[in-house]
């Protein structure tokens, strides 16, 4: 079996997919993006197909180390989001070849099931009560939502006490029984986020997100230390090399993208690590049908698995496109009581809606991520 054609496709609302052809008519799916530079990575998987057009897709690690590794320069965002997607689409061909899920491949489901949370309260979160009580309603026992919108340099009182409203209006919507995820989104520095994790402890969520920027990773074991509050980050860190400095550092919870961190590979390299110190994994996804299938099947096969993000309803997907609008048969992907049942289906176990993704290239998308301002005009984190 040869690759004989890899195609890219800019689909609404932000997303990116990629279709590996075989000689012998199987095709795999992928989902390589950098929400926001759809464009640049859509150039690296053409340049990194290369390195796969003529070649046996079967041989997965094979082509994982040269995707990764053939270029002196590496690492990075883009090349492994492009790696991530191409990756993903192997595996789908070699579950499809065998007749199994990929899931078998990595050695067989540890669980019948996955759970599954939703957001609530968009970027500058709102009415979050409301939205709390709906997605409970719609079964799901687990939510997410942002702590702040924009923020100061450093914390006012108002500020502190808003974050601690929003979070206390959410449990007391929906009580004990579901969890609630809060997310910094890196947005507060490291003294802030010491603070804003001693106001809400009381509340207990089930961990807070991404407390500081990446690069003051350097800051997260005196976090840790601080709080009983369950650390998560991982959505910006690419490769197991970056998720050990966090590890180390004692954090719970670990995040990383199928789309953004190498892939069902490498993903699954970093879950092994994670168990290695206790750590659980959430893989980060609010992104599209492919990504969701991608990290469904790297849960189902993990021992040390905690929370499925999905976007189905987020914010960024308003006025555009949902992911079940590019999958034929939305069953897979439902969870009417929180969680996602297993499924036997070969590969990633989705059909992707060829014709519907071949029209939404044709509209395509220049999604950008929004950018901040503090009062003064200068540049405040989104």
């Amino acid at each position: 079996m040869k690759i004989t054609r890899i195609e890219t496709f800019a689909v609404p609302p932000r997303w990116v997919f990629c279709r590996v052809e075989t000689d012998e008519g199987l095709v795999g799916w992928g989902e390589p993006v950098v929400e926001g530079r759809a464009e640049t990575v859509r150039t690296a998987v053409s340049e990194l197909s290369e390195l796969l057009i003529g070649e046996d897709p079967r041989r997965i690690e094979h082509h994982w180390q040269r995707l990764s590794k053939g270029g002196f320069y590496r690492g990075g965002p883009v090349l492994s989001s492009a790696v991530a997607g191409l990756d993903q689409a192997l595996w789908d061909i070699l579950g499809k070849w065998l007749g199994v899920p990929v899931h078998a491949l990595l050695g067989g489901a540890v669980r019948d099931r996955v759970r599954v949370y939703g957001w609530i309260g968009g970027d500058d979160p709102h009415e979050v009560a409301d939205a709390a009580r709906q997605q409970s309603a719609a079964g799901l026992t687990a939510l997410k939502m942002n702590a702040t919108g924009r923020w100061d340099r450093l914390a006012t009182a108002a500020g502190v006490r808003e974050v601690v409203r929003r979070v206390e209006e959410v449990r007391d919507a929906v009580g004990d029984q579901v969890d609630i995820a809060v997310d910094f989104h890196g947005r507060v520095g490291p003294a802030d986020a010491r603070r804003l994790l001693s106001a809400i402890e009381p509340l207990t969520p089930i961990f807070v997100e991404e407390p500081v920027l990446p690069e003051f990773s350097m800051r997260l074991r005196d976090i840790v230390a601080g709080t009983t509050i369950p650390i998560a980050t991982g959505e910006r860190l690419f490769d197991r090399a970056s998720f050990l400095p966090v590890l180390d550092a004692g954090v719970a919870v670990l995040q990383p993208d199928l789309s953004h961190a190498g892939g069902i590979s490498e993903v699954r390299r970093i879950a092994a690590l994670g168990e290695t110190h206790g750590a659980l994994l959430a893989p980060h996804c609010p992104l599209g049908p492919i990504a969701l299938a991608s990290s469904l099947q790297v849960a189902f096969a993990t021992p040390n698995f905690l929370l499925q993000e999905q976007s189905i309803g987020i914010h960024y997907n308003a006025g555009s496109a949902e992911l079940l609008d590019y999958v034929i048969g939305r069953e897979p992907l439902a969870f009417p009581a929180g969680h996602i049942e297993r499924w036997d289906a070969p590969g990633l176990g989705i059909e992707v809606d060829e014709d519907a993704v071949r029209a939404a290239d044709a509209v395509g998308h220049r999604w950008r991520s929004p950018v901040w301002e503090h009062p003064d005009g200068s540049f405040a984190e989104w």
